[in-house]
């Protein structure tokens, strides 16, 4: 069994820098965090990071591979992000483009609860991708809310998720809101036939998120929405371990650490890590929408998603931020069926939410 992992980090150089030196500074920021001479020589050898290579990538750019010892991390993610990113987070161009995760920490961390098999059979849908919306926006009471959810199950969606902004607010209060909105979904699976799941926002303080996942679960839900950037990603394995609840994640605030010479890699952050932490699925802003991401990110990202990873099960990409019902046929030839396609103004921008749903389960042939 590996004892170590390597981390590849494409460094861009300021007026001055040296690559080999630069790198050298991260393998000992992130463990020693101290100069090489006040390190005993057997701590070096067993936890200090290793600049295993460095190569030129570009002008001023140069990949960096180093590799740092599991024992450093032990099984806690919560310091395998800060061996990974730590300290060095606060200096500038050291970005994270790939990880060569050792079999032991995929066990430890365990990745989805669900998965894409799992979601599937909760939803009975097993050979087109899944179609999702939002309830949106804040400021709808809890009866306005669920008379989406029933539109929305009419219609044919899989999954009706909150938006990640609806929260505890005097408009629609948590409880309120999950006891409507499930009541809502539940009632309109029973007329159609349906097995449409919600999905409630439990985004919260690690107090409040216990008392929200919990409740969510007794209302019937069997999965929730979760901003593992404001939870922290160990809130995710511990919905998974403690209420065997389906994830899915949002990349709300994961902006801060996307930019091209500094942070980590799209598909690193949100393909890789949040796949480890625990989400079933995994939503990302998609080409053509208002964000930016091109499409060989967005592939990217699906491939880090779905890739054998040790034994982790498979997560779903979810495109969504600004996706159309005219363009949802493309993007199901191009991304395949084991994509949730999350779209929302779109289909609020109709005049019938009922049809409009129809529409877009026809476009992917639903």
């Amino acid at each position: 069994m590996t004892k170590r992992f390597e981390v590849v980090y494409r460094l861009t150089l300021s007026q001055g820098e040296s690559a080999e030196s630069k790198a050298r500074g991260i393998a000992l920021e992130q463990t020693a965090e101290l100069p090489r001479e006040l390190v005993p020589d057997d701590v070096m050898e067993r936890m200090v990071g290793r600049v295993e290579s460095v190569a030129p990538a570009g002008r001023d750019q140069h990949l960096a591979c180093i590799s740092y010892s599991v024992e450093s991390i032990g099984s806690e993610l919560t310091q395998c992000l800060n061996v990974l990113f730590g300290n060095i987070s606060l200096k500038r161009g050291i970005r994270i483009v790939d990880i060569h995760w050792p079999h032991r920490l995929l066990e430890a961390f365990g990745g989805p609860g669900h998965g894409i098999a799992g979601v599937r059979r909760l939803t009975g849908i097993e050979n087109r991708p899944l179609l999702a919306s939002a309830l949106k926006p804040m400021g709808l009471r809890p009866t306005q809310l669920a008379r989406l959810c029933r539109d929305f199950v009419l219609g044919g969606l899989d999954i009706v998720k909150d938006d990640h902004g609806l929260a505890d607010q005097a408009s629609a209060p948590f409880e309120e809101r999950v006891e409507y909105c499930q009541a809502a979904i539940s009632a309109a699976n029973r007329e159609v036939d349906g097995q449409t799941l919600y999905f409630p926002n439990v985004t919260a303080a690690p107090w409040e998120l216990a008392e929200r996942a919990h409740h969510a679960q007794q209302a019937g839900c069997v999965g929730v929405l979760v901003n593992p950037w404001l939870t922290g990603l160990d809130a995710m394995r511990w919905i998974r371990d403690r209420f065997g609840l389906v994830i899915m994640a949002h990349p709300a605030l994961t902006g801060a650490y996307l930019h091209p010479s500094h942070g980590i890699a799209a598909e690193v952050l949100l393909g890789d890590l949040f796949r480890i932490a625990g989400a079933d699925a995994v939503i990302y802003p998609n080409a053509g929408g208002r964000f930016g991401f091109s499409r060989a990110l967005c592939e990217r990202i699906n491939r880090h998603l779905r890739q054998p990873l040790g034994e982790l099960a498979a997560s779903f990409p979810t495109p969504g931020g600004g996706m159309s019902i005219d363009r949802a046929a493309d993007w199901a030839k191009r991304y395949g069926p084991d994509t949730i396609f999350l779209i929302g103004g779109s289909l609020y921008g109709q005049s019938d939410l009922v049809t409009a749903s129809r529409k877009l389960k026809q476009a992917i042939g639903g």
